[in-house]
């Protein structure tokens, strides 16, 4: 059975209060990973993160099943909360917010992911990604339609536009991965909002990645790192910025893939 360590780190930045909500649940085999970034006025999205993360944790609970089924209804069952409170209250009627999700079968070692909007997921294997998701962005669009290129998207000045969004008008567009995959020992998930990824590229990712000392356990000391160049390089007034590390390991071999992108 695949071993899994987590660690997290989230921080306000240059903002007044930190819309952005983390956590996990593990019990037996099954285990469920989400991350959620939140947007509102009137202190809106710290509330619709929090619903998010409690909303999904609590369903997968209930039923603490590993399928692309079940990743798709647990973002569906939050975005029914969320549009919940948003009708109960006039101050919340603006709020929404992003979310990545992971789940883990630790038995059978098989993966799920889900998203909605431009919190992404990745994994990494052997210290290179091998997959991650595609952000519900008004800037994507334009990358998959040749409009822009994919290097630059961190560069547009409209890449905060989102085309779907957890508490956005029905039929939300929920993507999951196509079928689940298998997890390795040393396969290495991120779980992480824009305000984290907007600073740190997939080749800052990586290169941290590689740095890490060989006997150590993934996790807190790769985050440091990341959040350290964070705070290099962004502005005084930069958004929120959170990840969440999920570490794979036991006795097994590693094996090298390829790079696929949903």
């Amino acid at each position: 059975m695949l071993q899994v360590d987590t660690c997290y780190r989230s921080e306000t930045g240059g903002r007044l209060r930190n819309e952005d909500a983390c956590g996990y649940w593990q019990a037996g085999p099954a285990a469920c990973w989400v991350l959620s970034d939140g947007a509102g006025g009137h202190g809106s999205g710290d509330l619709a993160a929090r619903l998010v993360v409690q909303q999904v944790l609590q369903a997968f609970q209930a039923q603490p099943e590993v399928s692309c089924a079940q990743a798709r209804a647990l973002l569906q069952l939050a975005q029914q909360a969320l549009r919940r409170e948003k009708a109960a209250g006039a101050t919340h009627d603006d709020m929404h917010a992003t979310v990545a999700l992971l789940l883990l079968d630790r038995e059978r070692e098989l993966g799920v992911f889900a998203h909605v909007g431009d919190s992404r997921l990745y994994q990494f294997r052997q210290g290179r990604i091998l997959r991650q998701t595609r952000d519900h962005s008004l800037v994507q669009q334009l990358v998959d339609a040749g409009y822009w290129p994919a290097g630059q998207i961190r560069s547009h000045p409209q890449r905060h536009l989102l085309t779907q969004a957890i508490g956005s008008a029905d039929p939300l567009e929920i993507s999951v991965s196509p079928q689940a995959f298998e997890v390795l020992a040393g396969d290495v998930f991120l779980l992480c909002s824009d305000g984290w990824w907007e600073w740190v590229d997939e080749a800052g990712m990586e290169s941290t990645l590689a740095a890490h000392p060989a006997r150590q356990p993934v996790g807190r000391g790769w985050l440091d790192a990341m959040a350290a160049r964070i705070l290099r390089v962004a502005s005084d007034r930069h958004d929120n910025y959170s990840a969440l590390c999920v570490a794979c390991s036991d006795d097994r071999t590693l094996l090298a893939s390829g790079d696929n992108r949903y």
